[in-house]
């Protein structure tokens, strides 16, 4: 038996082992990613701390509110909310944005992110409407400019017109409590 034939089963076997070695070390780097205590809600953004993107959005048709402009951000503390219709996330978190809407101290808009405007419409008009002004991204650039993974994302822009803090996913009440709110509390109290 020739040299090349004894080490054919060796080299099989490697060849076999790589794929379960590369999905053990897989394993590995998301165990350790969720054993880090890390929320995964909590994505950094760029645009924390810088002046919100010079958006210029058109209004949702048939509803009675203007579209997005950067005006929207000068002396109010605003939440900007992208949502859409066809989101489920954005459903469940609906509820809490019609409670945040009920504060006078802020100011709750809307970047309707890919939708149908008559979708849009109707998911408004079963689940009520905080929005003060409402901005059709109907081709996702202005959610690009923002820094979006995904909906439904919320900012917080100071009245300075910067950026205070970003939330990635649906709002719970927990989050509402232990997040939003204590933001919006610190950038009203420089407001003062």
């Amino acid at each position: 038996m020739s040299q090349a034939q004894q080490h054919a089963p060796r080299r099989r076997v490697v060849v076999l082992l790589l794929p379960l070695l590369a999905f053990l070390a897989l394993s590995a780097v998301f165990l350790v990613q969720l054993l880090s205590g890390r929320d995964s809600a909590l994505v950094p953004s760029a645009l924390i701390d810088e002046p919100a993107p010079k958006t210029e959005l058109p209004a949702l048709e048939a509803i009675n509110l203007p579209g997005l402009s950067p005006a929207d951000f000068e002396g109010n503390v605003t939440l900007v909310n992208v949502w859409g219709s066809w989101c489920v996330p954005c459903r469940d978190e609906h509820p809490l944005l019609m409670q945040l809407a009920q504060d006078d101290r802020i100011r709750i808009v809307g970047l309707n992110y890919k939708d149908r405007p008559e979708n849009a419409r109707r998911f408004l008009g079963e689940l009520g409407n905080p929005y003060a002004a409402i901005g059709v991204d109907q081709s996702g650039r202005a959610a690009i400019e923002w820094g979006v993974y995904g909906v439904p994302e919320t900012f917080l822009v100071g009245p300075d017109g910067i950026i205070r803090y970003k939330h990635v996913g649906p709002f719970t009440p927990q989050s509402l409590k232990d997040d939003l709110l204590p933001e919006i509390e610190k950038v009203l109290a420089k407001v003062d």
